[in-house]
Order: C-alpha cells, then structure tokens, then sequence
C-alpha cells in the first residue's frame, strides 16, 4: 500500500512565483538555461542549473557547481524569495494546456516504497546520470524538483480535489509556452488525514517521468537512514516529493525517431524490404500521422508512407511485444538499419511529439537526417501493465506533456 505524507514545503511569495519558477533542469542545456535566467536573479535555474554562474563551457559536474547551487538556495531563502510554510500540508498542483486541465497532488512519497518496489518503474536509469541528481539532492538537503508520479484513479480523490478548487488559487499564471500553473494550499487537517487514509488503500504508485531524479531521491533518502545511528523512520528524508496525476487525466504522446543513413540502401530498396514485415502504403506530400497502434508513418525523400505491421509480426499478449517501440526498433531500426543500441548509437536520435511531425521533415529535409519514423503514442493501460509485469520499456518510449514547473514548491529533508 502507498505511504504517503504531507509536508512543509518552501514556496516563493505569490509575487515571485513566476520570476522563480522554470522548466526542469533536463529539457534544457547550460546556455540555454542562462540565456532564460538573463536578468532574472530570482530563476531557480540558479539553483538547479548553476553552473549559470560561472563562465561558458564551465563543467556543470565540478564540486563548486554543486557548492554554488547551495549558496544560491541558502540566498533565496535568507531574502525571502522561498519561504517555508508553518505546517505539512498537501497540494494541489493543476496544469493547462490547449484548453485541457490535469490535477495532480503534491505530496511526500515513501522512501522504503521506491526500495521494495512498491513505487513502479517502467524505465533503465543510467548511474552518471543517478549520481548528478544524487549530489545535487545532497547538498542541498532538498528535493528542489518534484517527480512526476500517476495512480489508480480514485472517485474520492476527485472529489476532494474538486471542492478544494473552487477557492482562488495560491498561484495562477501561464508560462511563456502558454501553459497554465494553478496552485492550492490544503491546510484542513481532516482533509489531510483522509488523503493520507485513501492513498494508504492503492497498491502502487508509477513514475511517469523523472526516473532519475526518483531513483536519486531514494537512494539519498536510503543513505541517510543508513548512516544515521539513531534513525526511527519519522525522518524527513524517507520521503521524497513527488506530484501524482490520476491516470485517467493523463495522456501520453508520440515519441519519434529519426536516422542518419539508410545502412547502404537506396529508397526503393529500403521500402522493399520494409514491405516483408509492413504493409507500405505512400502518402505523397501531406503530412501523415500514424491512426492506430501498430501503424507508423515514414518520411523518406519528401514523401511519407503509411506504414502498418503484418499479423504475427507482434505479440499483443506480451506487455513489451505489443509496443510499437519494440516493433519498430526490432523489425526496422535492427533488422534492417543494424541500430542495435538506441541508447548509444549516434545513427539515431528522438523527437518529442511536442515538436510535432513537421520537425521530423524540417530534419531530413535539410539533410542532417535522411528518414524519419513517427509512432502510436503508448498508453497508460500499456505502461502500468509494463510496470505491473516489473518489465522495462525500451528507450525513448513515452512523452509526456506538459512538463512540471520546477520551484512552485520545494521540499526540505529536515
């Protein structure tokens, strides 16, 4: 069962919050990042990217990057630019876009959850990467970002969160990409326990983005309570902050893959062949999107193609098998371009649906790519039945959209 708690978390004052909150610290790089906070003293990115700080090209992975990322959180809440709140409380954090509104619940998630599995995995993390977010949680002390979690819908989560919306928000404003970032405060204790009550009756709770930053909280979290003699459990740091979205008000988007070479193949050569597994089906000009899971649509010298897998070409009773990730990476980007690693192999590279399919033209048509393949998007049924069966996606399989706002609310690990 879920163990979840409230907690007292450190806000920026209303009239800071847009100033202070920002994209999180793994969709952007370093000058990105710096020409975002340009003139900007109260960005987070001075915090979770600090390396803003210093000079171009500086190593954001030096131990004075880390140390400047604690100055500079020390700073903020010295000049009351984040403020802690007097009691632990839960809230709720909804989001906008494109007129359709999620809300999801900010809360502490159980340290010892994440250790035995009971909060769900559905991706591989990589350990350099584990290690960054490790350090930069040590030494603040804090899970200045939240991870993005989902959960087994509840009708009596709904509702509570339906009547704590009705009041003004804490916050309300729409970011620069158009997004909309509504808060609440939940300050009544009986509405606190009873959160706490349901959420001890769900079985699991699932990342749905964040792996990283998740595993990096948990095994800080785990450290601590390893080091600590006199450890009882009530610590702050077995619990880590997390923002947990209902399933059935999250989508998923495309997550497309586009490649450098055909692996010595002329066109007609590679639809040839491609036509053993697919049904290839052109499409001209007009842009196509694939309609339904197991068609994908290919991009290739200005023309798109319908693509559609041939019976007995998947599995559908296979949690993995049925994804048209592992369709495409076995039976096209394998078999037939020889990409066996997508992790490492520089002949491939990923496009956020968010981007929309027009990017993968604009990136083979100028001829730094010379095909692109957009797929399916998978489902949520799909990633908790893969989490549920302890099985692990290939990469690069989800998209979710939109991202959380990083410095809305921090928590503290004492």
């Amino acid at each position: 069962m879920a163990v979840i708690k409230p907690f007292r978390g450190i806000r920026p004052p209303k009239n800071l919050v847009e100033k202070v909150a920002s994209r999180p610290y793994d969709v952007l790089n370093s000058e990105e990042a710096r020409a975002e906070a340009e003139g900007n003293p109260y960005s987070l990115y001075h915090i979770i990217k600090p390396e803003i700080d210093f000079a171009p090209g500086t190593d954001e992975h030096l131990p004075e990057v880390y140390e400047k990322a604690l100055e500079n959180f020390t700073n903020f809440k010295q000049k009351g630019w984040l403020v802690q709140d007097e009691q632990e409380q839960y809230y709720v954090y909804a989001q906008t876009m494109n007129g359709r509104t999620q809300y999801g619940l900010v809360l502490c998630a159980s340290v010892e959850d994440y250790m035995t599995g009971k909060i769900k995995k559905h991706e591989l993390t990589r350990r350099d990467k584990e290690e960054d977010r490790m350090k930069h949680v040590r030494v603040n002390n804090a899970n200045i970002e939240p991870v993005f979690f989902a959960y087994p819908h509840q009708d009596e989560i709904d509702a509570i969160v339906t009547e704590v919306v009705k009041s003004a928000p804490e916050y309300d404003f729409t970011a620069t990409d158009g997004v909309g970032h509504h808060f609440w405060v939940i300050d009544d204790k009986k509405t606190i326990d009873r959160i706490t009550e349901i959420f001890a009756q769900i079985p699991a709770l699932y990342i749905a983005d964040g792996h990283h930053r998740s595993a990096a909280a948990a095994l800080v979290g785990d450290e601590k309570h390893r080091q600590n003699t006199s450890h009882t459990g009530d610590e702050e740091y077995n619990y880590f902050m997390a923002v947990c979205f209902p399933d059935n008000q999250l989508s998923i988007i495309d997550y497309n893959r586009v490649v450098k070479d055909l692996n010595g193949m002329t066109d007609g050569e590679f639809l040839e062949r491609l036509s053993k597994n697919f049904d290839v089906e052109p499409k001209g000009k007009d842009t196509y999107k694939p309609n339904k899971l197991h068609n994908f649509s290919l991009y290739l010298s200005g023309e798109w193609y319908s693509l559609t897998a041939k019976p007995g070409m998947y599995d559908d009773n296979d949690p993995i098998g049925v994804l048209d990730v592992t369709i495409s990476s076995n039976l096209i980007l394998d078999e037939l371009l020889g990409i066996k690693d997508l992790r490492s192999d520089k002949r491939v590279d990923f496009v956020g649906g968010i981007r929309g399919l027009e990017e993968l033209k604009r990136r083979v048509d100028n001829g730094e790519m010379q095909a692109a393949i957009a797929l399916y998007p998978v489902s949520m049924k799909q990633l908790i039945d893969i989490a549920d069966t302890g099985n692990i996606m290939p990469p690069k399989t989800t998209w979710f959209e939109p991202k959380l706002r990083s410095g809305i609310v921090i928590h503290e690990l004492i």
